[in-house]
């Protein structure tokens, strides 16, 4: 599949070949999905943010809660489910990495959004995160005030690995002056929880059914990098309660895209044969 380069990038394929190849960095996203109101026919809804048209990167995009791997992930050890080595053999990498791309993916859901995989133990999660405490430890995360494992410690909570699935392995094109190593993670909304206020990195956040989304997208009234668009499409085959399930038949190889021209139009197209 062929997606158009968005206008913001094509300053950037231009100079491509005066620039050095930045290497990319480690980072992970959480599509956040729920069933929206069946009534309605809404059908299944993802918790999108659109970032600022002054960001650096993916300026007035949609996009998933999501971010760098931060050194401090990795002291992350009050942990349930999966451990990181099962997660190393899942996206292709070591298991130290693993931790990070994981803690990373839940730490940067909870700054963005107020949604916390985590709970007391194996067997519960939190239930609301909208009191004062917890509205200001997404703050003070997000500062750097302290890591995600002083966090845990101080809230006497667990890291729930298995509330995450494995979706896919994005890797940002080279021509892109930011580049990005990317892991999709997938997660269900817990019970009870609610997102909290608009993170700093954006302009507007809501829940949108993701039918809707991807009309948005064709028509030209949404933006969205061809990571979060294919994405889109295929979590839109599931409903909320399966895809968990869906994750764990998934095989995760990278991908990156690459620019190919069809008449006199640049596209970014993939080395695999299908997305």
């Amino acid at each position: 599949m062929r997606y158009p380069i968005p206008e913001s990038l094509r300053e950037h394929v231009v100079d491509a070949d005066n620039r050095e190849v930045p290497v990319p960095r480690d980072a992970a996203t959480i599509a956040l999905v729920r069933d929206g109101d069946s009534g309605t026919g809404g059908g299944i809804e993802a918790y999108l943010m659109r970032r600022h048209s002054t960001m650096e990167f993916a300026a007035g995009m949609y996009v998933f809660p999501g971010g760098k791997v931060q050194d401090s992930d990795q002291l992350v050890d009050a942990w349930v489910g999966p451990p990181p080595e099962e997660w190393g053999e899942r996206f292709g990498c070591d298991a130290d990495t693993a931790r990070g791309l994981v803690v990373a993916a839940v730490r940067e859901t909870f700054e963005e959004s107020g949604i916390l995989l985590a709970g007391p133990d194996a067997d519960s999660v939190v239930a609301d995160t909208s009191a004062p405490k917890m509205q200001e430890a997404r703050l003070n995360l997000e500062e750097g005030k302290y890591g995600f494992a002083e966090f845990l410690s101080r809230c006497g909570l667990v890291l729930r690995s298995d509330l995450v699935g494995g979706w896919s392995h994005w890797i940002t094109p080279p021509f892109e002056p930011r580049r990005y190593d990317t892991r999709f993670f997938v997660a269900a909304l817990p019970v009870g929880q609610v997102v909290g206020e608009l993170p700093g990195e954006a302009d507007r956040a809501e829940w949108m059914p993701l039918a809707r989304v991807l009309e948005a997208v064709e028509a030209g009234k949404a933006q969205m990098l061809p990571p979060t668009v294919h994405t889109c499409r295929q979590l839109s085959q599931f409903t909320a309660a399966d895809i968990l399930a869906a994750a764990a038949e998934r095989e995760i190889a990278p991908i990156e895209p690459r620019i190919v021209e069809v008449d006199g139009e640049l596209f970014l197209d993939n080395f695999l044969e299908e997305w």
